[in-house]
């Protein structure tokens, strides 16, 4: 039995991916520009955002898990995938017969990987103190009898360019990979880019930048990648002083008319919007009214042109602008992006 039409879409602009792709690759040289696609692609649909950026010339892309590699599926030829989380002891059957590269994250990983003679990357922590080799382990002899590609660091406040943990974490980075032979050195992710050539080395893995979202690598905004529309289940009309939703939370000032949409935050559009988000029908504004529930948003559509039960309404989720009006990063708004959702490619 088929399955039927979702009601709520999530239309993905690959070529919006493409030219956001491009502008960090353009912003990373001389260095080569790789793309972590990690999450589902930050909840863009790992294989799609892949196959955009491989096809715009990306080589190296970069995902957390080894179950991501699996869902990958087969890459073009000279398309390097590095998974950033290493290799558990019960993942190492799976990571032999891979083409894809652990980056060993921990003295145990170097241990366990050493016996197979293959390439890895290796991250180094230089004051993020989250997944890493520690400086004195990397420089103890540790990495001794390893075949390294790409040696790793990652910043922990690139989004805010004036915080001192990024010169320091800069020049820790510096001064080990002077000491550690590998191929090439990679430090920048999305907002890395844009701290400038100092922290661009031999590779970039922007990620979030891809989607539209967060520092933009040049003057030039990035790209809008998403929209995002729900079919209406019910119309109504309300009278003034009549209430909508859970907790009762608005009240309407006239006689309404309320539409309530197949999205809620089961679907990634979050509780924060309550009497907050934004549906448009023909470009007129339609403001959320009550709260955002599981499954259901209602909107107040009395100032647009009629609708009926089964239409669509445009949902506004630009991801900056709901993250600075929600409090929410922009990371978490992306990947929370549900799997109830019809996507469309184009």
């Amino acid at each position: 039995m088929p399955a039927p039409p979702a009601n709520a879409r999530l239309t993905i602009d690959r070529a919006a991916i493409a030219a956001n792709w491009r502008a960090f690759a353009a912003a990373s040289r001389p260095a080569a520009c790789g793309a972590a696609i990690k999450a589902d692609g930050y909840g863009l649909g790992a294989r799609e955002v892949a196959a955009t950026v491989t096809a715009a010339g990306c080589r190296d892309l970069f995902v957390a898990h080894w179950a991501e590699v699996v869902a990958l599926g087969p890459q073009p030829d000279g398309v390097r995938i590095a998974v950033l989380h290493g290799v558990m002891p019960q993942e190492m059957a799976v990571a032999r017969a891979s083409p894809a590269v652990p980056v060993l994250v921990t003295p145990g990983q170097v241990t366990a990987w050493k016996p197979t003679g293959r390439p890895c990357d290796v991250m180094i922590d230089t004051g993020m103190n989250r997944l890493g080799i520690a400086p004195d382990d990397a420089l103890s002899g540790l990495l001794d009898g390893l075949t390294i590609d790409t040696l790793h660091g990652h910043l922990a406040c690139a989004e805010t360019p004036e915080h001192p943990l990024n010169a320091q974490q800069l020049a820790r980075f510096v001064d080990i990979v002077a000491r550690i032979p590998a191929r090439r050195r990679a430090f920048a992710n999305s907002a890395g880019v844009a701290l400038g050539a100092d922290y661009l080395f031999d590779l970039t893995r922007p990620g979030l930048g891809l989607a539209g979202a967060g520092v933009a690598p040049g003057s030039t905004p990035l790209a809008p990648v998403l929209a995002l529309a729900a079919r209406v289940i019910q119309c109504r009309t309300i009278p003034a002083g009549a209430t909508v939703g859970y907790g009762a939370t608005f009240t309407a000032r006239r006689e309404t008319r309320v539409a309530v949409a197949a999205i809620g935050y089961a679907d990634g559009y979050v509780r924060a919007l309550s009497n907050l988000g934004v549906a448009r029908i023909d470009g007129i504004t339609c403001p959320a009214a009550g709260r955002v529930s599981m499954d259901l948003t209602a909107f107040d559509v009395t100032d647009a042109p009629p609708l009926t039960e089964g239409d669509w309404l445009a949902i506004d989720f630009d991801i900056p602008a709901v993250a600075t009006a929600t409090g929410r990063s922009q990371y978490e708004l992306l990947t929370g992006l549900g799997d109830r959702y019809q996507r469309d490619y184009r």
